[in-house]
């Protein structure tokens, strides 16, 4: 009879150092898709990549200015975000101005909001001058 007992216990000891033991288990993180952009106008450009998020999107990448001669040369990014019908605006956003380039390239990152189920189905990246107008833009679809 101790012999059995001695057992039991011995089994439900090791069967709890075993789940004390046990790595916890990670939340895994959500894989969302992404595109590549590239907008260039001369020898000037923003390129980068876009990660759609459900109610988001993500916009990092790199811009670049060959002239510090005034804010018409210098560069930032500037997105805008769209229904999946695209009819309606959801949301714009983009560099901050201490990451605007001029004479050089800088990179940035920041969020553009998109507030519908599903998100963004269309984004439109911009290649802007120091005063923030748009030089040329590109439409990116969701993937």
């Amino acid at each position: 009879m101790r012999t059995q007992l001695a057992a039991a216990l011995g089994s439900v000891v090791l069967t709890a150092g075993t789940l004390l033991g046990a790595p916890a288990a990670y939340a895994q993180t959500a894989v969302y898709p992404t595109t590549d952009f590239d907008v260039t106008v001369g020898n000037t450009w923003t390129k980068g990549k876009i990660t759609w998020q459900n109610r988001s999107v993500v916009v990092t990448g790199t811009h670049k200015s060959v002239s510090a001669a005034g804010p018409a040369y210098c560069r930032r990014t500037w997105t805008y975000t769209y229904n999946a019908a695209d009819t309606v605006k959801l949301g714009s956003a983009g560099s901050d101005s201490s990451d605007t380039a001029c004479g050089t390239s800088k990179n940035f990152e920041f969020t553009v909001p998109a507030d519908v189920p599903g998100g963004a189905g269309l984004v439109r990246v911009c290649l802007d001058d120091g005063n923030l107008k748009d030089l040329l833009c590109h439409l990116y679809r969701r993937p």
